[in-house]
């Protein structure tokens, strides 16, 4: 028994990189706590564990959880679905816009539908509907800090998305010790309680509001010397929807002042009048390489709607997604994922399950197609991060307070082709730390 005990440890032994030692002394040397770290890595062709620390430790994906949701929707919505916002009039002399959620819509596609509508001679419609059953009525993801509101990459998520469903507070600077000047720009009812110091020193501004007394009122304190823009979320898409609609109508000078009304979109006596559309690669390029949390999302409640033929919600996405993951064949049983971003702190993954997840889509038939919208170093996330490997990888990245993780796929300098999951999480280790380590240990696995 001894000697059959020391084979298999031989042969353990002879399996694993020459590196494996150095990664374990880098995390020594950082002064991280090993448990607090997950490492999985896998050859991509031949689904090999080349090494591993804490694999199967439940951890928060954070953002890298985009690469799964990111898939699952692409496959259900397919390469030619464009995100798309449609104006049609009834018989009745009605106008109705048709949402399709695009989280690329701007005020200015608005008065180019209204502009159309002109041009067709449509130019006192008796009443405007906006059909918005695309979506429920949840605006944020399960999970999702409360207390997070104000933070730009968290706008809450709608069948009225609209300019990133965000406004500008401008703050300019007057004569020292003086209130500066705020200015909400595009219009937008919310309240400013001016709090904030003209001073010399540079800018350190607090924003605050307290949705349990009044979510229209926002205290703004500290500091400011020069002219700055801070991007706040709307808590009100649809009100925020209406008000630049009804600019647009003023705007082009149609003859309308009703109440701009919700109802569905009739089935017979309509005709299209004019549609925007944004294509999904445009999505999948801002959701994987820029990491946003909107565009992330949308796209997973939109697969949710196609999958289940109704309106868009958590549950449907979740079991569009099931669906997905039984197709790839992959155990789902130590994971749990509660919405499309990973900005969710009740996401739960394994390291192992990402990169066994990441070998089943390599050797997919849309792979080619899905890793354009990874980032190699020196885009997106990872703009000024891994530039040591060049074109030799693609990853996502992910954050959240105590949290860093990379996902992806590399190809060491001896050819070989790896897939990788990073999770470090803890809350001792600052983000930048946390981002070095991630580095070192894959410059360990690029060396193979």
């Amino acid at each position: 028994m001894r000697s059959v005990i020391a084979s298999l440890l031989a042969i353990l032994f002879i399996s694993l990189p020459a590196n494996a030692g150095n990664i374990e002394k880098l995390l020594s040397k950082q002064h991280v706590n090993h448990a607090a770290v997950s490492v999985s890595v896998k050859d991509a062709d031949t689904g090999q564990k080349i090494y591993s620390i804490n694999d199967r430790t439940p951890r928060q994906p954070a953002s890298t959880l985009k690469v799964i949701t990111s898939a699952a929707a692409l496959d259900t919505l397919g390469k030619d679905y464009f995100f798309t916002t449609k104006l049609y009039k009834s018989t009745n002399n009605d106008l109705y816009f048709k949402l399709g959620a695009d989280p690329f819509l701007k005020s200015g596609d608005l008065k180019k539908l209204i502009q159309t509508a002109k041009e067709k001679n449509i130019i006192n419609p008796k009443t405007i509907y906006i059909d918005n059953s695309i979506f429920d009525n949840v605006e944020w993801g399960e999970g999702w800090q409360w207390d997070d509101d104000l933070n730009p990459l968290m706008p809450k998520i709608s069948a009225y998305n609209l300019d990133d469903n965000l406004v500008n507070i401008e703050i300019t600077p007057r004569i020292k010790g003086t209130a500066p000047n705020i200015i909400i720009k595009p219009f937008y009812p919310v309240t400013i309680m001016n709090l904030i110091t003209t001073g010399s020193d540079g800018n350190t501004i607090k924003l605050v509001r307290n949705n349990s007394i009044s979510p229209n009122i926002i205290n703004v304190s500290g500091e400011i010397s020069k002219q700055t823009v801070l991007k706040i979320p709307v808590n009100n898409p649809q009100l925020y929807f209406n008000l630049r609609l009804q600019e647009a109508i003023q705007n082009r000078k149609m003859d309308y002042y009703n109440p701009i009304l919700v109802g569905n979109l009739p089935q017979e006596n309509i005709y299209l009048v004019g549609e925007i559309s944004n294509s999904i690669e445009l999505g999948l390029k801002s959701s994987l390489k820029n990491s946003n949390n909107l565009v992330a999302e949308t796209i997973f409640k939109l697969a949710g709607a196609k999958y289940s033929d109704s309106t868009g919600c958590l549950e449907n996405s979740i079991n569009m997604l099931n669906n997905y993951l039984r197709k790839m064949e992959i155990n789902t049983d130590d994971i749990k994922i509660v919405d499309g971003s990973g900005v969710s702190k009740n996401n739960i993954i394994t390291a192992d399950f990402m990169t066994s997840f990441l070998i089943k889509l390599y050797k997919s038939d849309d792979f080619e197609y899905f890793e354009q919208f990874l980032p190699i170093p020196s885009e997106g996330t990872l703009k000024n991060r891994m530039l040591y490997f060049k074109e030799n990888m693609r990853a996502k990245t992910g954050t959240l307070s105590d949290t860093s993780a990379i996902t992806g796929f590399i190809k060491t300098k001896s050819g070989r082709n790896f897939v990788f999951d990073i999770i470090i999480q803890d809350a001792k280790t600052s983000e930048t730390d946390k981002k070095n380590i991630e580095e070192q240990i894959l410059r360990q696995i690029y060396m193979n």
